[in-house]
C-alpha cells in the first residue's frame, strides 16, 4: 500500500491553518511547452483514498468542493441495478457500461442507448437530456452526409439517461420528469451519491448538470473514496457492494461504450485489463479506480482542461501501476503528448510538470494493498 505521506513532502500545497479554501492555491500539475520554453501552466488537485478515507497521497487542496458531473455515473447508475431493473430488462456489460457513459455518440453507442428504451416500451420521445451532434468527429459528418439529424440519443450521456427511464418503468413510475430533483428515481440517485461520497446533498450544493439532471458538488478526497468503495465494496450492504463490483466490471469489459473512439478512458483500460477503471467528468475532473490496490483517484485540475487532466491521470496511474512504463507509445502518448502544427511538426508537449514527477516518484513502485 502507497504510504501515507506519498505525495505530500515539500509540494503538496495543503491549505495552512486559518487559511480558507478560498484563498487556496494548487500546485502546477501539468505544463504545456513550445520549443523548450514552458507556455502553459495547469493547476490543480490530485487524491489517492483508500474506501476507510485515508488520504493515501494528495496533491493539492483536496478538501475543496468540486462537480464531479459525469464522473459519478457509475454512482448513479447503481439504482438501476440495485432495483432489479438491469435483470429484468437482460442488460450486460454494453448496456451497463453504457449507462455509466459519456459516449462519443458513435454508432454502437446509439443504437445501445434506444435498445435499452425499447426494452422498457420507451423511445427517444422519453429522453430529458437534450440533443446535441455527436462528439465524434466521425460519427457527426457520417450524420450529416446521411442528412440525418442528431436526436437525444446522439447525446453522450443517453446511456444514464435510458438507465433512469428503465428503473423509473421497472418500479411501475412515471419516468416524466426524470431530471427533476423531486422526482423519485433522481431521489435515489441522490441518496445513493450522498451515501458513497459521506457527504449530504441538498439545494446548498446542488446545481444542475449539461444533461439537466442535479449535480452536487462534493470534497475531492470523498470523491476519491467513493471509488474506492465502489472497487472493494467497503462499507457498503451486500446489495450495493455487489451492483458496484458489476458496474465496474462492465466497464473495464466494454470500454468501448464508455467513452469512444481515441478517448483516454476507452483507450487506456484496456491497457490494465481488469485492474483499472477510470471516467472522465467535465471542467478537468477525472475519477479511477484499482481494486487490486483498493484505491480511488479524484482528480481535478483548476482551470477544466481535459488535455491537462487527462495527463495528470495517465501520470498518477503509471505511479500506482507502474508496468505503465513499459507499455510504449499507447500509454506513454497519453502521459507526454506532442503537440503538432498543421504541418505535422512537433512544436512542443503536454506533460507533468516537474514538480508532480517528483512527488509521484514519492509513490513506492509494485504497491500492493
Amino acid at each position: 500500500m502507497v504510504p501515507s505521506n506519498g505525495w505530500r513532502a515539500g509540494w503538496s500545497g495543503r491549505k495552512p491553518p486559518g487559511r480558507s479554501t478560498e484563498t487556496m492555491s494548487n500546485p502546477v500539475l501539468v505544463e504545456v511547452t513550445r520549443g523548450d520554453l514552458v507556455e502553459s501552466r495547469h493547476c490543480g488537485a490530485i487524491a489517492v483514498v483508500d474506501p476507510h478515507g485515508r488520504r493515501v497521497a494528495t496533491v493539492g487542496d483536496v478538501e475543496a468542493t468540486v462537480f464531479p458531473r459525469s464522473a459519478v455515473k457509475p454512482i448513479q447508475a447503481l439504482p438501476l441495478v440495485e432495483s432489479g431493473a438491469a435483470d429484468a430488462y437482460g442488460f450486460g456489460a454494453p448496456e451497463l457500461a453504457l449507462a455509466c457513459a459519456s459516449h462519443s455518440g458513435e454508432p454502437r453507442h446509439v443504437e445501445t442507448a434506444g435498445a435499452m428504451l425499447a426494452a422498457a416500451g420507451r423511445s427517444v420521445a422519453d429522453l430529458e437530456c437534450g440533443t446535441h451532434m455527436p462528439t465524434s468527429s466521425v460519427a457527426e459528418r457520417a450524420l450529416i452526409r446521411a442528412g440525418h439529424p442528431a436526436s437525444p440519443l446522439h447525446n453522450n450521456c443517453s446511456g444514464k439517461h435510458a438507465g433512469f427511464i428503465c428503473t423509473a418503468c421497472h418500479l411501475g413510475l412515471d419516468p416524466e420528469g426524470y431530471v427533476l430533483p423531486d422526482h423519485p428515481v433522481q431521489r435515489e440517485v441522490t441518496a445513493v451519491l450522498a451515501d458513497l461520497t459521506a457527504t449530504p446533498l441538498d439545494a446548498a450544493n446542488r446545481g444542475v448538470d449539461g444533461c439537466s439532471i442535479p449535480a452536487y458538488a462534493v470534497p475531492l478526497d470523498r470523491l476519491a473514496r467513493a471509488f474506492a468503495r465502489m472497487a472493494t465494496g467497503e462499507g457498503l450492504p451486500p446489495l450495493r457492494a455487489a451492483a458496484a463490483k458489476r458496474l465496474l466490471a462492465a466497464c473495464m469489459v466494454e470500454p468501448f461504450m464508455v467513452a469512444g473512439t481515441g478517448r483516454f478512458c476507452s483507450d487506456v483500460m484496456p491497457l490494465f485489463p481488469g485492474r483499472l477503471f477510470v471516467k472522465t467528468g467535465a471542467e478537468g475532473v477525472y475519477c479511477a479506480a484499482v481494486p487490486e490496490l483498493g484505491l480511488g483517484v479524484a482528480l481535478k485540475v483548476d482551470d477544466g482542461g481535459t488535455r491537462a487532466a487527462e495527463t495528470a491521470m495517465a501520470a498518477t496511474i503509471a505511479a500506482l501501476l507502474p508496468e505503465a512504463r513499459t507499455l510504449g507509445l499507447p500509454f506513454d502518448r497519453w502521459l507526454k503528448r506532442p503537440i503538432m502544427n498543421h504541418r505535422r511538426t512537433v512544436t512542443g508537449n503536454v506533460g507533468p510538470s516537474a514538480g508532480l514527477v517528483d512527488a509521484l516518484q514519492a509513490v513506492p513502485h509494485g504497491a500492493t494493498g
